[in-house]
């Protein structure tokens, strides 16, 4: 495995390296070949432009008050002469001193000396002819004479440029870009068997016929050097950046290789081995997340152990579940029994004539049926809960007024709640619209207002109220009364559980009511709850504010 490993990540990184350094050769290949002749000539072209720029700005300059070209050639070149004659008297050093200064000068198309800093016309020519190798021809049109003929072949362009003039043009011109005063075009010189690319046509004065020449060197054996000697360098950088490769691979795979062997000490269990480099490239942070993994693994192993203690525990807890439904039906057998002994009792004595009178008929006929009807009404009540906790019975969402709802529950409790002696406050302040199933949220406000007025005492106050938050409301039933021992809070929700079994029994109560509203409530997804507060108890639940579409629209527009 080792060996495939380091074997294929070598030969990938070896095929990618050549083929991009292939790659990148035959690009600089292609482009060589095919753009750089035209990029040269282009090149050239703006030069020469420059050139003719530059010197018909001189021209216009130096003939502003109406002196001709020759003129101005003439008295530049009478000024060089004098110049010369006095530094040839003033003795060879002074002399090699102006031959510096004159070199400096017509590079700038200055001419120094007696004339220090100010640009002429022969120097600017000069110095394109020795910087550009540009050969230029001036001649006075109104004349036909040369003005200034620079190079070996001033009277060969002469005779050129007056066939250009004539309309007589090379059989092999190629124009490259016509100006208003000249063009530039490449020619071949069937005499010198060479490519050349001339400017040629009038300067601003309208008077001064020019012809500029430029040599074209050979573009297709230059770019043939120059793909030859690409090649050659690419070659040579393609051999030791393969050799370098090689060396660099290895090491790239020595730290591979490591993770290799950690892993395979991981498959064995032994999450003891670490990785210990320090690199914060991919491999270190591969190494780094193996040693996580392999604490992940320990860590799972270890909980694989507790796995098996909580699966002694569940065992456990399985048999209190059994212990739990046995209770559960030894309290329901509890429940049933007294109103099952009642029943019997009072009915046997009916059946033996016991009660002559109609008084005593109906009391023993009245007990009877509160016991039946007790009776009827837990059995109900298991169902209900049953149903609830089986999610057989699901909530049906719907829209309704929460307000609306304990106001009719209070209306139709009124007779009770006068029996009671209660004194009810509860003042809505409009409607309150959430969203849950209105019947069982009605049993539930039905189980605590049931259970509020069963254990009140003191002032026998029952305060309903509604607190709404943003996307929740809370409604809260209190009632005065003796606080719960706070050891019973938890165990309320529980079946059959009971604080006070004596009271309980007074006025019939099972232990079911709270725990079908915690079995409503969690069919809801909301919760319910309770606490003492100073002079009684608070139950409450959560319920879900309804909201429009546009209020939602609002919402996600705050957002």
């Amino acid at each position: 495995m080792k060996d495939s490993l380091r074997n294929s990540i070598r030969h990938r990184i070896m095929l990618i390296f050549v083929g991009l350094m292939t790659a990148v050769l035959f690009l600089v290949w292609a482009i060589n070949n095919w753009w750089l002749e035209k990029y040269y000539i282009d090149e050239k072209r703006k030069e020469m432009e420059a050139a003719y720029s530059e010197i018909d700005r001189t021209v216009l300059e130096k003939t502003g008050d109406g002196a001709s070209v020759g003129t101005v050639i003439a008295e530049e070149l009478q000024r060089e002469l004098d110049t010369w004659s006095r530094l040839e008297a003033s003795g060879p050093e002074r002399e090699a001193d102006f031959r510096e200064q004159e070199e400096a000068g017509s590079d700038k198309g200055e001419k120094t000396g007696g004339e220090e800093g100010q640009r002429t016309l022969l120097g600017l020519i000069r110095g394109y002819g020795e910087k550009n190798n540009i050969n230029m021809v001036l001649i006075d049109s109104n004349t036909g004479a040369t003005v200034l003929g620079s190079g070996r072949d001033s009277d060969y362009l002469v005779q050129k440029v007056q066939r250009y003039v004539l309309g007589i043009t090379a059989k092999r011109a190629n124009t490259l870009k016509k100006h208003e005063n000249y063009v530039i075009e490449t020619n071949y010189d069937s005499r010198s068997r060479s490519s050349y690319m001339e400017s040629w046509g009038f300067l601003s004065d309208n008077r001064t016929l020019f012809i500029m020449s430029m040599p074209l060197a050979s573009i297709r054996e230059s770019v043939m050097l120059a793909n030859r000697f690409t090649t050659c360098v690419g070659l040579a950088a393609l051999i030791f950046g393969s050799v370098l490769m090689y060396f660099v691979t290895n090491q790239v795979t020595k730290p591979l290789l490591r993770l290799a062997a950690l892993s395979e000490r991981m498959s064995e269990l032994d999450f003891d081995v670490k990785y210990e480099g320090s690199s914060r490239d991919e491999i270190g942070v591969l190494g780094r997340s193996m040693n996580t993994l392999s604490d992940k693994l320990k860590e799972t192993i270890g909980a694989l152990k507790q796995a098996n203690q909580q699966l002694q525990h569940d065992i456990e807890e399985k048999i209190q579940i059994d212990e739990m439904r046995k209770e559960f039906i030894a309290n329901v057998s509890h429940e049933l029994k007294t109103p099952i002994a009642l029943i019997q009792g009072y009915a046997e004595g009916l059946s033996e004539g016991m009660c002559e009178d109609r008084e005593s008929r109906d009391y023993y006929c009245e007990v009877i049926m509160d016991e039946a009807g007790k009776m009827n009404k837990m059995v109900k009540q298991l169902l209900t809960l049953s149903a609830l906790e089986f999610g057989s019975d699901m909530p049906v969402m719907e829209r309704f007024d929460v307000h609306e709802l304990i106001g009719e529950l209070l209306s139709s409790a009124g007779i009770l709640i006068e029996q009671k002696e209660a004194r009810i406050i509860f003042e809505p302040d409009g409607p309150l619209y959430v969203e849950a199933d209105e019947f069982k949220i009605e049993e539930v406000m039905t189980n605590y207002l049931n259970n509020a007025m069963n254990h009140l005492s003191g002032e026998r106050v029952i305060r309903i109220w509604t607190e709404r938050f943003k996307d929740q409301t809370v409604v809260r039933v209190y009632n005065s009364g003796e606080a719960i021992p706070q050891e019973d809070i938890p165990n309320l929700w529980t079946k059959f559980y009971k604080v006070d079994k004596a009271r309980t029994r007074a006025y019939g109560g099972s232990g079911i009511g709270l725990s079908i509203v915690k079995a409503i409530m969690d069919a809801h997804h909301q919760s319910c709850g309770v606490r003492n507060v100073e002079g009684g108890v608070e139950f409450w639940i959560t319920l879900k504010v309804w909201r429009s579409g546009a209020e939602l629209c609002e919402n996600e527009g705050a957002k």
